[in-house]
């Protein structure tokens, strides 16, 4: 009986090997969803081995569910606590999750039991950097009200010099030759001259400060609105949309859902063009805040470091704070709700509330202003806890229940890459879309925007594919950590 025994073990471990080689080839082959089918299949034989886990992670890694990715590392780690890469993966989850110390951790482990690797070194002293660099931004950040970097500039003494032939404002006011000029030169690798980019970034400030948390829009019966999801920072992507869909104007709005900037390398050439837009036309070209318009995300996946390498870090400080004035959500006719992310971790939560949220800050990591920025639908009831590590995930009930309580008829959102460019799932309640084709240049997903007429408000389906870029790799500007731990 124990030969039996033995031999049925044999042959399970045996059957777990095969489909962890078939995840290694979906892995390779860049199918991630599939990489993690098999792997979750061979956990299911062998729940006991180490690498199936820390394999797992690093797919999970690449389809950005930070949270799922964590808890796998952490398994491989407690199965095997000699399991380099899986103190390798649970520092990357972390360090994607803004958990700086907690990465600063395993790179310490790392370093311990391989002090002549150096990539080990390397990270470990890039991750020390940026734990040193938030302690000392805590030290020096008083209560007093911190004090707008718009004091400190004079952008009136500044002077555009004779050399630059680019766009300039007219009588400092965006104009549409003026958009139509800088979408132009940015085309051509060109940038903006410093003096026109604060100007739009102190006006749009300004704008943006004036408006609710959420913005409340009627469409009569025959407007049609254009409503885009993420766009990451692949400019050429948000040429076509206007090549496909028209430019902004009066009769032609727009509503971009977040997620301007990161990962993508031309991020300054999106949120530059998008806010120009928002200046030309504030009543019918509409921004809400993504989880990515936020310090800690521009940090790590590259907006901080683009702005830094075409302008200064003063120019990211500005944008910092203009990005805390975006709205939150968008109420169109009453009937449809947009938001970045989704729904909330409780119930009961109203549009009152969403009104009254103080929006000028940094998320929080709990509450309804994060749920808005970071949680994601699940098909089945009830609420779970986000792959991501951050919010939740919420279920059809839920959906259901907060549209009958808020007398609406369906939420749009966007944060998640889908292969269409949307998905419509809760029983039609809750639509994704999302704006950012072939996402990072890896994943082969289509773009899509979606029409909505003021009078029935059915959504239209768009969709579009990738466009060529300047050989210009995304995440090129990003936290040196990032780049080396998930591209």
């Amino acid at each position: 009986m124990a030969d039996c025994g033995s031999a049925m073990m044999a042959e399970a471990e045996r059957s777990a090997e095969t489909l962890k080689e078939k995840a290694n080839n979906y892995f390779k082959d860049k199918d991630y969803e599939n990489a993690i089918k098999y792997y979750t299949e061979a956990l299911e034989i062998n729940p006991d081995n180490a690498i199936y886990f820390g394999n797992r992670s690093l797919a999970y890694l690449r389809t950005e569910c930070y949270g799922y990715a964590l808890a796998d590392a952490t398994h491989a780690v407690e199965l095997d606590k000699n399991y380099i890469k899986g103190y390798y993966r649970r520092a990357t989850s972390n360090m994607a999750l803004g958990k700086f110390k907690a990465a600063l951790k395993d790179y310490e482990t790392v370093v311990k039991v391989r002090p002549n690797d150096k990539d080990a070194k390397m990270k470990y002293q890039e991750c020390s950097k940026i734990v040193k660099q938030k302690a000392f931004e805590r030290a020096i950040a008083s209560d007093e009200l911190k004090r707008s970097v718009v004091d400190s500039l004079d952008i009136e003494s500044m002077t555009i010099e004779d050399d630059y032939c680019g766009p300039k404002l007219e009588d400092g006011k965006v104009t549409l030759t003026f958009m139509k000029e800088m979408m132009k030169w940015f085309k051509e690798q060109k940038k903006l001259h410093r003096k026109c980019a604060y100007q739009i970034l102190v006006q749009v400030k300004e704008v943006l400060a004036k408006l609710p948390s959420l913005v409340e829009i009627t469409l009569k019966e025959a407007d049609k609105i254009t409503i885009c999801g993420d766009t990451h920072g692949q400019y050429y992507d948000l040429l076509n949309i206007f090549e496909l869909n028209g430019l902004p104007s009066e009769t032609n709005p727009y509503l971009f859902n977040g997620d301007f900037v990161d990962r993508g390398s031309f991020s300054v050439e999106v949120i530059l063009t998008l806010f120009g837009f928002k200046l030309l036309y504030p009543d019918c070209f509409h921004l809400l805040r993504g989880n990515h318009e936020t310090d800690n995300m521009n940090q790590m996946y590259g907006f901080e470091g683009e702005v830094k390498a075409k302008y200064t870090p003063q120019m990211f400080e500005l944008f910092s704070e203009v990005f805390q004035w975006l709205p939150l959500a968008q109420c169109i006719n009453g009937k449809v709700l947009v938001m970045h992310g989704g729904l909330f971790s409780e119930d009961g939560i109203t549009l009152e509330d969403i009104r009254k949220i103080n929006r000028n800050r940094q998320p929080p990591d709990s509450g309804p202003m994060c749920d808005l920025l970071w949680s994601d639908p699940q098909p089945q009831d009830g609420r779970s806890v986000s792959k991501r590590g951050v919010s939740c995930q919420f279920g059809p009930d839920v959906t259901r229940k907060f549209l009958e309580q808020n007398k609406l008829e369906y939420i749009i959102r966007s944060h998640e890459v889908k292969a269409e460019g949307y998905e419509v799932t809760h029983a039609g309640k809750c639509i994704t879309v999302f704006s950012a084709p072939n996402y990072c240049d890896q994943i082969g997903n289509k773009g899509a925007y979606i029409h909505l007429r003021g009078s029935n408000l059915i959504p239209e389906f768009h969709q579009f594919t990738a466009v060529p870029h300047p050989n210009v790799k995304p995440m090129a500007y990003a936290n040196t950590l990032m780049q080396l731990g998930m591209m």
